[in-house]
């Protein structure tokens, strides 16, 4: 039994698929099979009903491919342990960011990051709140970065910093004469969203009430998952949309001459990194912590009225 078997059976089960699973092992799907095949043969028991599809654990393969995954875990942390006694910060570190932070977040800290740890091995997904929380249980991913509080069990938070929300406005809307907006003077029918899964989007729906408002058509038959998408759509179409503050950062002075704050008390996102309470990467976690709030702190106003917004994932 070795180490590379282990991490065969589990990306099978992640992937349900042995030619996926293989091509996330960087390995042939024969040599992958075939290694698989040697553990079956040596534990005595099938792993997997390849007769289905997708592939599925059989019930005593399930069993053992859990214990596999606490096998790996226990793995890593030995390797993060040798790292600490040279004093270095290496291993992997799997990153879940939502798409409304992620391309904002990113360039203020992750050159640094890598700079001042080049033992330090980082990748990062793009995914919805429901994905990134799904993948930190099931061992998928080693953190979230994501709007909190999530009050999921088994899950642990740790605030990192909260942003303002401000809307960016076409000059010829009414409101855009103003400094200083209130929800209620947002009009739903020219307000652009995100589409549907984007925590981003449900929390403009609760600050500005539009849930009790009937939203017509038009306007949100346009789907979009970017906020650089919403905001060329307010430059050309004209509307309004909602923006977190780091979107701002680097922003010209004609896209900051359409932005507009709003009133007090004023509404801010939490965001947060989230680990699985087991998590064996802790001094990683930390890393990465120290990092971002090195790279927001200069971005980020602070606010002593702002109130935070709830989370709708």
């Amino acid at each position: 039994m070795t180490i590379q078997q282990l991490q065969y059976i589990t990306a099978i089960d992640t992937h349900r698929h042995f030619a996926r699973a293989a091509e996330a092992c960087f390995v042939t799907q024969p040599t992958l099979s075939s290694m698989v095949k040697k553990l079956e043969e040596e534990l005595g028991v099938v792993l997997f009903d390849r007769s289905k599809s997708p592939v599925v654990p059989t019930a005593e393969g399930a069993v053992l491919v859990e214990q596999a995954r606490s096998v790996l875990k226990e793995v890593e942390l030995l390797k993060e342990m040798a790292d600490a006694t040279r004093g270095e910060h290496a291993g992997e570190l799997r990153i879940g960011m939502i798409p409304t932070l992620a391309p904002y977040l990113l360039p203020l800290f992750l050159g640094e990051l890598l700079r001042k740890h080049p033992g330090l091995k980082v990748s990062v997904e793009e995914l919805t709140t429901d994905t990134i929380t799904d993948r930190l249980m099931h061992g998928q991913l080693d953190v979230g970065v994501l709007a909190t509080p999530l009050g999921v069990a088994g899950l642990k938070e740790d605030p990192l910093f909260t942003e303002r929300f401000l809307l960016y406005v076409s000059p010829e809307e009414g409101i855009g004469k103003k400094h200083y907006v209130l929800p209620s003077e947002i009009q739903a029918d020219r307000l652009w969203l995100l589409e549907e899964g984007h925590c981003l989007r449900s929390q403009v729906l609760d600050l500005c009430e539009l849930r009790e408002q009937g939203r017509g058509p038009g306007r949100f038959a346009y789907v979009s998952g970017s906020i650089e998408a919403l905001m060329r759509m307010v430059d050309t179409q004209g509307g309004l949309t909602v923006v977190p503050e780091l979107a701002t950062v680097g922003m010209g002075a004609g896209q900051r001459a359409r932005l507009r704050e709003f009133k007090a008390p004023v509404p801010v996102r939490e965001i947060g990194l989230v680990t699985y309470r087991h998590s064996l990467k802790d001094r990683l976690q930390q890393v990465l912590r120290e990092q971002v709030l090195a790279g927001v702190g200069p971005h980020l106003r602070r606010t002593r009225t702002a109130r935070i917004m709830p989370v709708n994932a």
